[in-house]
């Protein structure tokens, strides 16, 4: 043991603590290299490794938190590094993305197209760091027990990166003035999404350490089934549809309410 430069002793236990955890990290440092080889991938017109790159981004983004609790090891120090790469992959990443794929098409096909697209770039990025921030900052605004408000930044990645993997696989081409509008219009809609107060069912209260009914571990198995036939289809469906699942979910409570009363 050594003595600490305020004069106390440096236990273990302590210099542990001035330490980070490795583990849990590493799946978060993952995460910020997708975000930033996908922008990479898209300034060399590679698509498709783009778009895919944020996808394997998700896939460490959500190993990150169930390993750490997995493990005991959460950190503040965690937290904010995994909102900060969470904001570069999902916000910045994703928009630049869709931006360089398609989103720059809009100039030249509807008046002041050109400020259009990257406003709307823009705006997409903006909405994932008000997302981030709101969610670090007010723990209180859940949606009821299973849900939270507002689409997750990865999911909403997920329609605007598969969005452009799909048309990237099949070989459209970004530059046609449909794909561009298509691809603003989806860009917007994920955008707004984050920032709503639209409830979407957040998954948490699925404990991988419990028993689950045979039939889930069948459902797992159809679902990589299913992905391995056309995965950027397959991708892109999935986050579209729970993109779409908020709002339906939404006017369905309203609904129930109303006719309640």
């Amino acid at each position: 043991m050594n003595e600490a430069d305020d004069g106390s002793v440096d236990t273990p236990d302590r210099q542990r603590r001035r330490g980070i955890y490795l583990l849990p990290n590493l799946f978060t440092t993952a995460t910020l290299f997708g975000g930033f080889y996908a922008i990479i991938a898209s300034l060399r017109g590679e698509f498709v490794p783009a778009a895919m790159a944020i996808f394997a981004a998700m896939i460490a983004d959500t190993l990150d938190g169930r390993v750490a609790r997995l493990t005991n090891t959460q950190t503040d120090f965690g937290k904010e590094y995994d909102s900060l790469s969470d904001m570069v992959t999902f916000g910045l990443a994703s928009g630049v993305v869709i931006y360089i794929y398609t989103l720059h098409a809009l100039e030249g096909t509807i008046p002041y197209g050109g400020k259009l697209a990257w406003l709307g770039a823009f705006v997409y990025t903006a909405c994932a760091a008000l997302r981030l921030a709101r969610f670090n900052v007010s723990t209180h605004l859940t949606g009821g027990k299973g849900y939270f408000f507002g689409l997750p930044s990865p999911s909403a990645a997920g329609v605007t990166a598969g969005f452009v993997w799909v048309c990237a696989a099949m070989d459209v081409s970004g530059e046609s003035p449909l794909v561009a509008i298509v691809g603003f219009v989806l860009t917007i809609m994920a955008a707004l999404l984050m920032i709503s107060n639209v409830r979407f069912y957040s998954f948490k209260d699925l404990n991988l350490k419990e028993r689950v009914p045979f039939i889930y571990i069948v459902a797992v198995v159809g679902l990589f089934v299913l992905v391995s036939f056309d995965p950027p289809k397959v991708a892109f469906a999935v986050f579209l549809t729970y993109a779409v699942s908020g709002p339906v979910i939404t006017l369905a409570r309203r609904r129930r309410k109303r006719l309640a009363t």
